[in-house]
């Protein structure tokens, strides 16, 4: 088996930091609204910008989906690896305890 190591604190930031994105997507107003026809000049322009913002609205809700998705999982991945090491450490601990003084390894 090879020797693999994992990053926890790099895992964590990236979970807060996909967390953070998720928070922005959700929050952030369409881009479009709030514009008429007096500020674009054009049905046609006003059109597009109508168009764009139901786009706007889908892509956003799953693009923030699959972020909150991302982020349970790298959390998820951080408590995991964080328990392994616990576990991992805690049975080296025994296992010391478990030798008797001045034996070899």
């Amino acid at each position: 088996m090879g020797d693999q190591e994992a990053d926890i604190a790099r895992i964590k930031e990236t979970a807060r930091s996909l967390g953070r994105i998720r928070d922005t997507f959700a929050e952030r107003a369409n881009p479009a609204e709030g514009y008429g026809v007096d500020d674009l000049g054009s049905d046609k322009i006003l059109d597009a910008f109508d168009t764009f913002a139901d786009n706007w609205k889908i892509h956003r809700r799953q693009l923030t989906e699959e972020l909150e998705k991302l982020h349970g999982i790298t959390k998820s991945a951080a408590r995991s690896y964080e328990g392994l090491d616990h576990e991992l450490a805690e049975a080296l601990r025994r296992t010391d305890q478990d030798q008797p003084k001045g034996a070899g390894r």
